[in-house]
């Protein structure tokens, strides 16, 4: 009985923190009828659970590395080019998400995803794999997987106003942070209780189940299902969407969008490196008897859901919608949560402190690629801001894969055992931290503008 107890509780804590931050919720200023909020809710609910099984088969690679099927270098490298992929892929991926909607394109997502899945589960059939195969299936899982963010973020532009994203991306951050918890902590009980090719066969099933979700449910404007759609509060009702290269022209020529590409080339590093590579560091301590460890998924999943409320409501409440204001806040604190790292490196309590160093670089992630892609890209061209945007995340994640996979102490060697050893861990971040930072101050006062005029 007791054994069963301490298994729910963490899953217990997790529902109890959603039904605390969901019941806390301010009330926004948009009045919307209740069966259109309820088709919405459809809508974002099915989009959010859909990506979080995009997370389940996207991170389930980290549980097969800590089983041995992967050492730090070839799962950096197997990785990291998964990472560059899935930011190349946006350069193409956004645009054709602004030409087919974001209902085609979360299809074409899952559905990809799915099979790749169900390839790297048969490539494992006998508990091996050879790395090259390994790689060009990630590589493609990696494509299909970077759909989803451009999907999300195409239809949501249409179903919220700009007054009503800040705190809605914190509700939506909730269901996909379920995805890291999927991946991080029932990725490796799968590997426990199964040969390890299930951790890419169950999360290819759960997304085809996604799929037929969404070709069922979500569409991309309120109009395809029947009801009134809104004034998005961008400015830009009656104006054509602009071609993907003129887009991507302003792109390149606006300070704003290029410095929050920036500040995102430094999130998708810093998320990265805290949340892949924590539990090498417990285990190679001799630290897994931690809460953190055991049940680092929970953390990461806690880390998002907090993280992106806190954003969202503080955005949209304290600072009239402007995202650079919180994303320096944010950055200020992962410094700290970064510094009680390297601080407490010899003792068990580090894990407490790069889950708030997560907390920190989530909540940044979600506010600027989920929200701010979307004022400052508008409804008809925000599949490729949004591409821009999570395409610079995924290549701080590619630079993060390649150093780390390299600078930290091997996996079984005399030196991984060492505190000191590991130093470079934390030390290798906190120059990414100063960037950002510095990059989130110079936007403080940038808020979306009507873009009528375009």
């Amino acid at each position: 009985m007791a054994g069963a107890l301490q298994q729910l509780m963490p899953i217990l804590l997790l529902l109890g923190v959603i039904a605390f931050v969901v019941s806390r919720l301010p009330q926004t200023a948009q009045a919307h009828a209740e069966a259109w909020r309820r088709r919405r809710a459809w809508n974002w609910v099915v989009l959010g659970l859909s990506y979080a099984m995009l997370y389940f088969g996207r991170y389930n690679l980290n549980a097969a590395k800590d089983v041995g099927a992967l050492d730090a270098v070839a799962y950096g490298d197997v990785f990291g080019v998964g990472a560059a992929v899935y930011g190349l892929s946006f350069f193409l991926n956004g645009p054709l998400a602004d030409r087919l909607g974001g209902r085609v394109t979360i299809l074409m997502s899952t559905a990809g995803s799915a099979a790749c899945n169900l390839g790297l589960a048969a490539a494992l059939a006998d508990g091996t794999a050879d790395v090259r195969i390994w790689t060009v299936l990630y590589a493609a899982n990696m494509y299909f997987q970077s759909f989803g963010a451009v999907s999300i973020v195409k239809v949501n532009a249409a179903w919220f106003h700009v007054r009503e994203r800040g705190t809605f991306g914190g509700v939506f951050g909730i269901l996909i942070s379920l995805g890291i918890y999927f991946a991080f902590d029932w990725g490796h009980r799968i590997v426990d209780a199964l040969p390890v090719g299930w951790v890419f066969a169950i999360p290819g099933l759960c997304l085809a189940t996604a799929f037929a979700f969404c070709f069922a449910l979500v569409r991309d404007r309120p109009s395809e299902a029947g009801l009134v759609d809104i004034d998005t509060g961008e400015g830009d009702d009656g104006q054509p969407a602009l071609p993907a290269l003129t887009v991507m022209g302003r792109m390149a020529r606006d300070p704003v969008i290029l410095t929050v590409a920036g500040i995102e080339f430094c999130s998708g590093f810093l998320r990265n490196a805290v949340m892949h590579w924590y539990r090498d560091a417990a285990r190679a301590l001799e630290l897994t008897d931690t809460f953190a460890y055991q049940n680092w998924g929970v953390l990461l999943c806690l880390a998002g859901i907090l993280g992106g409320m806190f954003a969202g409501v503080l955005s949209d409440q304290l600072f009239g919608s402007r995202r650079a204001p919180v994303a320096a806040i944010l950055y200020a604190l992962m410094f700290a949560a970064i510094g009680g790292i390297w601080a407490t490196l010899d003792t068990p309590h580090f894990g407490w402190a790069a889950a708030l160093a997560s907390l920190c670089v989530i909540g940044v992630h979600g506010m600027l690629t989920g929200t701010a892609s979307m004022d400052f890209g508008g409804r008809k061209n925000a599949g490729v801001v949004v591409g821009l945007i999570d395409g610079a995340v995924y290549f701080g994640t590619t630079a993060q894969s390649f150093a780390l996979g390299r600078l930290l102490p091997a996996k079984g060697s005399v030196a991984a055992a060492d505190p000191a050893s590991w130093s470079v861990w934390p030390l290798a971040m906190m120059p990414i931290v100063l960037v950002g930072l510095a990059l989130a101050a110079t936007l403080w006062n940038a808020a979306p503008k009507a873009r009528g005029g375009h």
